[in-house]
């Protein structure tokens, strides 16, 4: 089985927290897709099942599902890169597929939570396009909107930040990243609870530390780092984790091969729905500006990128000098890439 579901006792406390009301959830239902034949602007109808996902995902909230369908058939026209030719045969996601693993966990944790695991599958690899990355994660979040058959208490990330992430983070747009993240908390109904990074090291807190200011802060404060996997193990039973992160679950490379062999079979459906997405031209009232979205964090009053060095911690032990400035050419590197135009350093 792709994903085990909650058994019927964890499922009453799980309706509890996501406001499932048994006697009300197929008349939200109707109202959601009512409202939909009502958008000229989006897809008349839509699967039932991936629809109860959001209303499940929306805590049973009509404003809020109405508001995450509308961003999803938004981004799905607005964000090519990632939701065109989603075909897990095309030759760029057959080597995505190689080199990286994105696993959701058959099993839930006690309190109902689903576990997914991010990882490299090897640690020497040419740096992919990360747009096709994006498009394996979000075809994986569309299977399991129609396979997730019940509701969840949420959703725990572990990523595995064992690769070579100078090599790689310096090749990676930092664009196309917020897009990824903006389609993650804005256009599906996921509810991250916790998100793990295992393998920390000193690059992987600088990482960590470009991309936080495009989460949102409710998510900022969900992020646990780990230098071990022992300290994960406090948060993440063994019983849902792979053998490879010190589970008793089984071996990831299973549970990867069954994903793989769902978006095989879920290949006609996507191509379906390469054209299933919102019509601009036939939203009403005023139209939206939404490349704003994507725009990278801002810079001060008078143009200026603000930059602060600073020390973590009061007291530590002295570093190799070279390293430090090693990580400040890197942010160079970076922002040399990630602006547009020539701007003033304010430090």
């Amino acid at each position: 089985m792709l994903l085990v579901q909650a058994s019927p006792e964890l499922q009453i406390e799980i309706r509890k927290i996501i406001n499932e009301d048994v006697n009300r959830k197929e008349q939200d239902l109707e109202t959601i897709k009512e409202w939909l034949r009502k958008q000229p602007h989006l897809p008349n109808t839509w699967d039932e099942a991936r629809l109860k996902s959001f209303l499940r995902g929306c805590n049973y909230s009509l404003e809020r599902c109405k508001s995450k369908l509308d961003m999803y058939f938004t981004m799905r026209g607005l964000v090519p890169e990632i939701f065109s030719n989603r075909d897990i045969f095309r030759p760029e996601m057959q080597e995505i597929v190689k080199i990286a693993d994105f696993v959701v966990m058959p099993n839930l944790t006690p309190d109902g939570k689903r576990v997914t695991i991010i990882a490299a599958s090897k640690f020497d690899f040419d740096t992919p396009d990360i747009a096709n990355f994006c498009k394996l994660v979000f075809m994986i979040g569309d299977v399991r909107l129609e396979v997730e058959k019940c509701g969840i208490a949420g959703d725990v990330y572990v990523l595995d930040a064992d690769l070579d992430l100078p090599k790689h983070f310096l090749k990676v747009s930092l664009t196309m990243l917020k897009k990824f993240i903006i389609c993650a908390q804005k256009a599906y109904p996921t509810k991250i609870k916790e998100i793990h990074i295992v393998n920390q090291t000193p690059l992987v807190d600088f990482a960590v530390a470009t991309l936080k200011p495009f989460f949102k802060e409710k998510i900022r404060d969900r992020l646990h780092m780990h230098p071990d996997l022992e300290t994960l193990h406090r948060f993440v039973p063994k019983e849902v984790l792979p053998e490879e992160y010190g589970g008793t679950a089984g071996k990831l490379e299973v549970f990867k091969a069954k994903w793989i062999k769902k978006l095989e079979e879920c290949t006609p459906w996507f191509k379906e729905q390469e054209n299933v997405k919102s019509d601009e031209s036939k939203r009403p009232g005023k139209p939206t500006n939404y490349e704003d979205l994507f725009v990278l964090p801002n810079l001060a009053p008078d143009d200026k990128r603000v930059f602060i060095p600073s020390a973590a911690k009061f007291d530590f032990d002295t570093p190799d000098m070279a390293n430090f400035f090693k990580t400040v050419f890197m942010v160079a590197d970076i922002r040399m890439k990630a602006e547009e135009y020539s701007l003033d350093l304010r430090c």
